[in-house]
This record gives C-alpha cells, structure tokens and sequence, in this order.
C-alpha cells in the first residue's frame, strides 16, 4: 500500500477541528511522498518536510524541518474512487476515524494526485 501514496498530491477538501479550510490555501497546496520522504509546499515553496512510515495502524509521519520539526503526527489514510484521504493527529494521537470535531487536534485533508508536467 505504500506504493500507492508515492506521487503529489493536491488538496480538494480539508478540515482543522470541524472547520473547513479556505478553498485559496488548498490551491495553492501540495504534498509530495516519495521514498519514504514527504514535502509540503505552498505555492511551490517547500514549508514543512520529513519522513513518513506505513504500517498496519496507518501511517505515522515525522517532521524533520519547518513546523512540525521534531514531532510525530500519527495518521489514518484510505483511498476512495481515486481521493486520498488522510486524517492526521496533531495532537500525537492516532485518529480513530477521517472527521475532526471542535476541540479535538485533528486534521483531515481529502487530495487528488496531480498529473505530472513533461518539458518537451
């Protein structure tokens, strides 16, 4: 299944404790997991990158530098027609379902791999 994940990935929905984020920032986003290693940029600028590993309870993704430098964030992952959702415990604990709620430290972001731009 961690072959799956490898690509970029743009967000088309997420959510931080039970709100909705401004549709702006998700365009403007992309996750890149590659060999074990993940970025996130913001309008091509990598913000925050790490490490990530799979196994049976999900996948669990270790900050290296930008905010989350030197946390791990415990996270739930499925795939559904062709979306990868991700529901990421901020908090240090694994999420037991894809929804946040107010109060609670999750955040849950829904993306689409994005195609891959040729030079020719």
């Amino acid at each position: 299944m961690a072959d799956e994940l490898e690509g970029v990935w743009q967000p088309v929905y997420a959510e931080h404790e039970g709100e909705e984020a401004p549709r702006m920032m998700l365009d403007k986003m992309e996750l890149e997991l590659t060999g074990g290693k993940y970025t996130v940029r913001f309008g091509g600028v990598a913000a925050d990158q790490g490490s990530y590993l799979v196994d049976p309870e999900g996948l669990t993704m270790l900050g290296l530098t930008g905010p989350n430098a030197g946390r791990t964030i415990p996270c739930l992952f499925k795939f559904a027609g062709g979306v990868l959702s991700i529901c990421y415990g901020l908090g240090g604990t694994r999420p037991q379902e894809h929804a946040t709620a107010k109060g609670q430290p999750l955040y849950l972001a829904n993306y689409q791999r994005k195609e891959m731009q040729v030079n020719r």
